[in-house]
């Protein structure tokens, strides 16, 4: 490992994105698909070698900025792997362009999820595993660096909780290096979360199948689960056989989106409150109590007459089905309770593509695998909200709640709002790009919030119509997978990046 260490950061998962390919390969061979397991074969070991040439060229080679470094090569990772991911795509299926195996491969490393190719039975089997893995791989990727280089510098997030400035370990060059050097850090945070990972994986895997899944189905929405991409080979949970029981266990997996500190080795801050106390788990758990409470109750409040369900397990299958979707779109994963239709139509709720946008920006955890503002975020505005009602009624109360909560109502909440401001314009420079692409007001806002809180699924269900990412032209789809990485990467940690203060000697 400690060669590995030496070796510049974008290489090596170059090479971990080559060696992944020899898997679909092994699949595609054991189902007598040799044409697409050439394909995953010969890619795997053509960039295998290169990256091993590539590494022995730069082996050893240190910048003086390693932690500029290091979050360039994060951005690096959204511009390079998923060309390489495209290509083994590309070869197996013989009847699509390159554009869209990169887009497709784009959005599964984003975790985004959204794909051009809904038709069953388009894709072989080998390539939907591909697809699912891409996802994993990039869920896995985005929790190692939002551990080892975005908290040490107080991006991601992190800039709510801390004191210091955002991106000031990138200016001062030894935030992350008096503690650790960042290729240090790294490897021990690979090795704390990677077990975890993978075994929560496998456990779900498992789950899944004795519930009464297939075993590809079972294995991708297993990985789509944990890494939040909402990737499924049958187009969501309903495609699938589990029933109930696969809804209940994957509703499990997704709670690991709502708070890093269900994660082995979570950054806290001194002062961090118990889990229960915890913001982001208070918040996720309060919008998933009140908005299926709200549904359910809608009925009796002003809703359709004799929509109701018969009996009270109709009734718990319409709840259970909000609740399940609430939190599925609040982590950004984007599966969809096979109750949910249920629960729409006799909640009378008009536009439940609405709720699901709002579920999706207000996105999960900090430091998880969820996209979206993040739901610490959200709580520092709430907070900062709050006081201020209360200083209209009491001008010369004082808030209390010690030191951090403090903190996070006046500091916190300023960078939360500037983080949010940053992703309205953001989203309305999207917005702008797909309309002079030639796309509708109401597509093109469907599809710039599902591509910048990296939910793809959204697409399908927040309109009256399902909106399809393909048939939307080259430029939009470049736009929206340019979006992708945005979103995943987040526009604060991209002005850091770039700003002219950040290079500076």
């Amino acid at each position: 490992m400690g060669g590995l260490a030496n070796l510049p950061f974008l290489v090596i998962l170059a090479g971990v994105g080559a060696a992944a390919m020899y898997v679909p390969a092994a699949m595609a061979y054991t189902l007598d698909q040799h044409r697409v397991g050439q394909a995953f074969f010969y890619s795997g070991t053509l960039f295998l070698m290169l990256a091993v040439m590539v590494a022995i060229a730069t082996a050893h080679r240190r910048p003086r900025d390693v932690v500029r470094r290091h979050l360039a090569q994060m951005l690096g990772a959204y511009l390079l792997l998923p060309p390489m991911l495209a290509v083994p795509f590309a070869q197996a299926v013989p009847d699509t362009s390159f554009a869209n195996a990169w887009f497709e491969m784009v959005s599964a490393f984003t975790t985004t999820g959204a794909t051009l190719y809904t038709v069953p039975g388009r894709l072989p089997d080998p390539v939907q595993l591909w697809r699912a893995l891409a996802g994993w791989m990039g869920g896995f990727f985005i929790l190692l660096t939002a551990a080892a280089i975005l908290a040490p510098v107080n991006l991601g997030g992190f800039e709510v909780l801390s004191p210091q400035a955002a991106g000031r370990g990138i200016r001062a060059g030894r935030q992350i290096t008096d503690v650790a050097d960042p290729a240090e850090r790294l490897w021990h945070h690979a090795r704390v979360i990677l077990p975890a990972y993978g075994g929560a994986t496998v456990a779900l895997w498992m789950a899944l199948h004795l519930a009464g899944e297939g075993s590809l189905i079972a294995l991708c929405h297993a990985m789509a689960t944990v890494s939040t991409s909402g990737i499924s080979p049958v187009q969501g949970l309903a495609g699938g056989s589990a029933g109930f029981p696969g809804e209940a266990l994957v509703f499990l997996g997704l709670m690991l989106a709502v708070t890093r500190r269900f994660w082995p080795g979570a950054v806290l801050r001194a002062g961090a409150p118990p889990l229960w106390r915890d913001p982001e788990v208070r918040l996720a758990a309060g919008f998933v109590t009140a908005i299926p409470a709200l549904l359910f109750l809608r009925h009796w409040i002003g809703a359709i007459e004799g929509a109701a369900p018969d009996d009270p397990a109709s009734a718990l299958e319409v709840l259970w089905g909000a609740v399940f979707t609430v939190l599925s779109f609040l982590t950004t994963t984007g599966f969809e309770s096979q109750g949910w239709i249920d629960a729409r139509i006799w909640s009378g709720l008009e536009a439940p593509g609405l709720l699901l946008l709002g579920l999706a920006i207000m996105g999960g955890g900090v430091a998880t695998t969820a996209g979206g503002v993040r739901l610490l975020r959200v709580y520092a505005l709430f907070e900062h909200g709050r006081r201020e009602l209360e200083k209209l009624s009491y001008p010369s109360s004082v808030g209390g709640g010690g030191a951090r909560l403090r903190h996070l109502r006046e500091d916190g909440a300023w960078m939360a709002f500037i983080f949010f401001m940053l992703f309205a314009l953001t989203l309305g420079a999207v917005n702008l790009a797909l309309a002079l692409a030639g796309l509708e007001f109401e597509t093109a806002l469907i599809l710039s919030i599902a591509a910048l809180t990296t939910t793809g699924p959204l697409a399908g269900v927040a309109a009256e119509a399902p909106v399809a990412w393909s048939g939307q032209g080259a430029a939009a789809q470049a736009v929206l997978a340019a979006t992708m990485v945005i979103g995943r990467f987040e526009t604060l940690a991209l002005l850091a990046l770039i700003a002219p203060g950040a290079w500076r000697r």
